[in-house]
């Protein structure tokens, strides 16, 4: 039982982690930028919903009212006055652009936030659980991982179904053929950005209810995010979902067997599908 309850576990925190993966994988698929500044900006929602809930006296989980609309307007604002500059056919620029907005960002929040590490309050929802045929399942690690489905079929619904959807797919087959076809780029990406720190906000509210964070916290947010679009695939919606549970599953069997194996355990399954499936075990087909 103890098996099982760990790979329950495992799979619970895989929402988290794929919630974390999503917008990269929107970011990658839509203009094949890699956002090195991704975790940070998770960090960022966390301060942000902090802040919101000491203003306004909020929830955690209401926070997200305010939150995900300032973070997706922080989305546009970045990519149109900053991040369309830098893309092109070399890859080079948006890292490095991405890699000082990380620094400047960490930087940022330890000098209005100090180094003090902080976590939201949920309330009772923190500790409520019930049990599922022997098993204790938490109630807030259910939500995070029913909200990580939900989020990721909204994105797959838009992608697939909606003329904003059809316009994303155009500018990442041909950007110069769908400026020629009449799409603003420039916008379009925008767009991307703002849709991408959207679902960052509800992975950084979450992230702050479930652990503690810092203003130092960012890169190691980045290395879940990147493992779990890897381990999906590459442009993947769904396999964005199912990279974070399989990270998630690996951690736990890892923890099981030796406390100090727990991210040893994931890293290496990521390795191991880096090795042998460099496009991820559920790599993008059309939709």
């Amino acid at each position: 039982m103890q098996w099982i309850n760990a790979i329950v576990q495992g799979v619970l925190v895989g929402g988290l982690y794929a919630l974390f993966a999503a917008g990269l994988s929107l970011i990658f698929g839509v203009m094949r930028l890699v956002n090195i500044a991704h975790g940070d900006l998770i960090v960022l929602a966390a301060f942000l919903a902090l802040v919101v809930m000491q203003t306004l006296g909020l929830g955690a989980l209401e926070s997200l009212v305010v939150v995900i609309p300032l973070m997706a307007l922080l989305g546009y604002v970045l990519q149109r006055g900053l991040l369309n500059l830098t893309l092109g056919s070399d890859i080079l620029p948006p890292l490095l652009v991405t890699f000082g907005l990380s620094v400047i960002i960490q930087n940022g929040l330890l000098q209005v936030f100090t180094a003090d590490s902080r976590r939201l309050n949920a309330g009772a929802l923190e500790v409520a659980t019930f049990n599922l045929a022997g098993i204790d399942i938490g109630v807030l690690p259910l939500v995070m991982f029913l909200a990580a489905v939900a989020v990721i079929g909204v994105l797959q619904f838009i992608f697939y179904r909606t003329a904003l959807g059809r316009a994303f797919r155009a500018t990442s087959d041909d950007a110069d053929v769908a400026r020629m076809m009449g799409l603003d780029n420039r916008h379009i990406f925008g767009l991307a950005m703002a849709l991408s720190l959207a679902v960052v906000a509800i992975a950084g509210v979450f992230l702050a209810v479930r652990t503690n964070f810092d203003p130092a916290s960012g890169p190691a947010r980045l290395i879940f995010g990147f493992e779990a679009v890897i381990i999906g695939g590459l442009g993947n919606l769904w396999g964005t979902l199912a990279g974070g549970v399989i990270l998630g599953v690996t951690q736990a069997i890892g923890a099981q067997i030796n406390p100090g194996w727990q991210l040893l355990a994931g890293h290496l399954v990521f390795l191991l599908v880096l090795a042998f499936r460099p496009t991820g075990l559920f790599p993008r087909i059309a939709g």
